[in-house]
């Protein structure tokens, strides 16, 4: 039986199954895992975009000594994410090769994807959730105590529904509207995931012409969640997923914004373009039989200067950048 991920249906749209393990971890522990610096492991492969959210808001907020970090290499099959880039191949936190192994500890018969992130509480070994909508926002609101000096509030209350309203339209259009495309099963999906993508990108395109962020005059979740498939458009979405009417570098104002949070500490210390692009290329078979994994883009036009700050805004708003990354988890592109 092959082992290879298989992810078009033909005939049919790519539908995300997004029933995930619901349980929260929270101050007042109330289903069943309370906040405690320590305790939990966050599971985060350097490749996977819904995974990258989770590593970009720990850093923002200084939850790198309180919350540690598990790194799976970038490939997988269709069992599980492993981590063979740990010596041995086995995480040194959790002693185990696969992070199904998390899944099965606490549910021995999980009937779901093994997806990152994904937390796992390090004394029984067992997941937490897998649930990275409710991950990032439980960092921002229930480990308050525990950021650091200077964290950005990354969730205002008074910009939460506007917040919300945005991620909702960016996640169906652009964050799993690429997926619609890459992974459609036939023509017609295709073309209408395409149509919507690109609508959806020139909306932004215009709504971030005159403002440095999304919302507000700061750096919010709703940014954490563009940015993450911003950055891996012209690596891999461009081509791979053939969303192609034009790449992320032709649109002058989506390019100039996505180059501007690049180089915000805490958001482009966190992006591994060659993990990505090996994690795309290598696993999605059923795409890329040949396995050939691409040179390019050039990562250094990231570095590019941008003008955003011509816009005015304020980055962290009141607080601070992060400080350097942790040696253990720094990357070099």
């Amino acid at each position: 039986m092959s082992l290879n991920p298989s992810y078009i249906q033909p005939g049919q749209d790519f539908n995300r199954d997004t029933n995930y393990i619901e349980d929260r971890i929270t101050r007042d522990g109330r289903d069943g895992w309370p906040v405690e610096p320590g305790r939990y492991r966050l599971v985060a492969a350097r490749a996977c975009p819904w995974a990258n959210r989770t590593t970009i808001v720990r850093r923002l907020l200084g939850l790198e000594g309180v919350i540690s970090l598990g790194l799976p290499g970038p490939t997988h099959d269709k069992n599980s994410w492993t981590f063979d880039l740990d010596p041995g191949g086995a995480d040194p936190v959790l002693g185990i090769e696969r992070l199904q192994q998390a899944f099965f500890a606490r549910f021995p018969d999980y009937p779901r994807g093994i997806t990152v992130p994904a937390i796992v509480d390090v004394p029984s070994g067992k997941v937490v959730t897998n649930n990275y909508p409710q991950i990032t926002l439980d960092f921002e609101l229930e480990w308050t105590e525990y950021h650091r000096a200077g964290a950005p509030d990354l969730y205002p209350e008074a910009l939460r529904e506007e917040i919300d309203e945005v991620a909702n339209l960016i996640f169906h259009d652009v964050n799993n509207g690429v997926y619609k495309c890459g992974f459609a099963g036939s023509q017609k999906s295709y073309e209408r995931a395409y149509d919507a993508l690109f609508a959806r990108l020139d909306w932004l395109e215009e709504r971030l012409a005159g403002q440095r962020y999304l919302v507000g005059d700061t750096i919010t979740e709703a940014d954490v969640r563009l940015f993450t498939t911003l950055a891996r458009f012209d690596a891999v979405y461009h081509g791979h997923f053939k969303c192609n009417r034009n790449k992320l570098s032709e649109m002058p104002v989506l390019w100039a914004y996505a180059r501007d949070l690049f180089q915000t500490p805490g958001f482009g210390d966190t992006i591994d373009f060659e993990q990505i692009k090996r994690h795309y290329y290598v696993t999605h078979v059923d795409i890329n039989p040949s396995g050939i994994v691409p040179k390019g883009p050039d990562a250094r036009a990231w570095l590019a200067p941008h003008a955003r700050a011509d816009l005015g805004g304020r980055p962290f708003g009141n607080g601070t950048p992060p400080k350097a990354p942790l040696p253990a988890e720094r990357i070099v592109n």
